[in-house]
């Protein structure tokens, strides 16, 4: 195991969704929250089952992946996700978070992910509680809170969550685990600052960087809030 890390020494990392971005134009979007520095590109995969919403699968993000140098943090909201693991790698995904209320066997899932040389994640719902994924903690490399109930986007966030990051920032520097804390639910330039407070250090942000004039500046509008 690796020593834990406070959040205040540890580096905020942005994740822009596409959920938000403009599908027409959604290269140019792309290119413009890579030149805006943002770390990761958080890509959202629903199969109308778990949630309900229909989103992108791996071929887009194959397509994307030559033209983007973003590591791609690849959020898998599908029943079932173990029959799909190597083709997610294959498409060229850096990050690949499974929930953990999908998942029959997720040390097994988990370890897939890993063994095909992703980084592992593991994503629970706003109602899910944080005992599920106690045996696994030091296995996964980020855990994943939802701060609204999956599958839309420009939903208000859930301020009762924060205690569920608390907790779990606790738990990983109690244990002296390396895992990053991920939050993804109506985050914007207020409540960026509230989870990063909690104990997050990686940011997911759509509505709040896709939806605005500006995506250069809407990014650099929640790192200078935190």
């Amino acid at each position: 195991m690796t020593k834990g890390n406070s959040p205040r020494r540890m580096k905020i990392k942005i994740s822009p969704s596409i959920l938000a971005a403009n599908f027409s134009c959604l290269l140019k979007d792309i290119i413009k929250v890579e030149k805006a520095g943002a770390d990761f590109l958080h890509i959202d995969v629903m199969d109308g089952n778990f949630v309900p919403n229909i989103t992108i699968g791996q071929p887009v993000i194959k397509a994307l992946r030559g033209k983007c140098k973003l590591p791609f943090d690849v959020h898998l909201m599908i029943n079932d996700p173990d029959r799909y693991i190597e083709d997610f790698k294959n498409a060229g995904s850096s990050i690949l978070t499974v929930h953990v209320e999908v998942c029959k066997h997720l040390n097994k899932t988990i370890q897939h992910i890993k063994n095909c040389g992703m980084k592992a994640g593991v994503a629970l719902n706003p109602a899910t509680p944080l005992y599920l994924i106690e045996d696994i903690l030091s296995e996964v490399d980020i855990v994943l809170i939802m701060t609204v109930n999956p599958g839309f986007g420009g939903q208000k966030f859930i301020h009762n969550c924060l205690n569920k990051i608390k907790t779990l920032r606790s738990k990983i520097v109690k244990n002296h685990l390396n895992v990053d804390i991920e939050v993804d639910g109506g985050i914007n330039a207020q409540t960026s600052l509230e989870v990063i407070k909690a104990g997050a250090n990686i940011l997911v942000a759509g509505v709040a960087i896709f939806h605005e004039k500006d995506i250069v500046k809407a990014i650099q509008n929640i790192r200078h809030s935190i």
